[in-house]
């Protein structure tokens, strides 16, 4: 790593180095309710409303009781909807508590619960795993890459996993594009999960981009 990337990796990851899973309040771990959590926080993600929004809501699923695939199932179309308002997700929130709650029966029902079954299917391979996120109802390919961004922390078999809106980030701070090269910058899978998360942030908004430019000259 030369200078010029070492400072700017220390001021991305210091100013917007938070994973959404952290945020969202979920402890990750490879354990079926946090990796369950998680694949909740990416359903909400995916819909066009901001990421404040999408954690807020995930907040108060996990808040009414809904952390587990079976509290998810067994709770009432109209108790998530009214979870899903209280974090400000008016716009979606019908059509997502429907998804939630078919989600959740689809987990059960296949993998009993556990997301980790899902990932041995799949071999442990990241677009098998992809492909098998996408049979969840309001996951497509943005959703699968906002699971696999945050649960390569926990799961290497998939790392690393650098989506295009990774990769645009880091172009824009002058980081390595080359998915390879990037993850040589990172120390371990939790830090390349906080990485992809800042740079997804940053991939969005050029004020950040123009912060982590600054702190690093200093």
């Amino acid at each position: 790593m030369g200078k010029t990337d070492g400072a700017v990796l220390d001021a991305l990851l210091d100013r917007y180095g938070r994973t959404y899973a952290r945020e969202a309040g979920i402890k990750l771990s490879d354990q079926p309710k946090p990796l369950y959590q998680l694949l909740v926080l990416a359903t909400l993600l995916s819909a066009r409303i901001s990421g404040q929004v999408a954690v807020a809501a995930a907040r108060e699923l996990y808040a009414a009781g809904y952390g587990t695939p079976k509290a998810m199932r067994e709770s009432s179309w109209q108790d998530r909807v009214d979870a899903l308002g209280r974090g400000h997700y008016r716009r979606y929130d019908e059509r997502t508590a429907t998804m939630l709650g078919d989600g959740a029966g689809l987990i059960v029902e296949r993998w009993k619960g556990d997301l980790r079954r899902l990932r041995d299917e799949a071999g442990g391979d990241d677009r098998r795993i992809a492909s098998l996120l996408m049979e969840f109802p309001g996951i497509g390919p943005m959703g699968a890459d906002i699971f696999l961004r945050e649960v390569q922390a926990v799961w290497p078999q998939v790392a690393p996993h650098l989506d295009k809106q990774v990769l645009d980030g880091a172009g824009k701070l002058g980081l390595p594009r080359q998915a390879r090269s990037l993850a040589k910058l990172a120390h371990g899978g939790d830090e390349l999960a906080r990485l992809s998360a800042a740079l997804v942030r940053v991939s969005h908004d050029k004020k950040s981009v123009n912060d982590v430019k600054s702190a690093a000259a200093r």
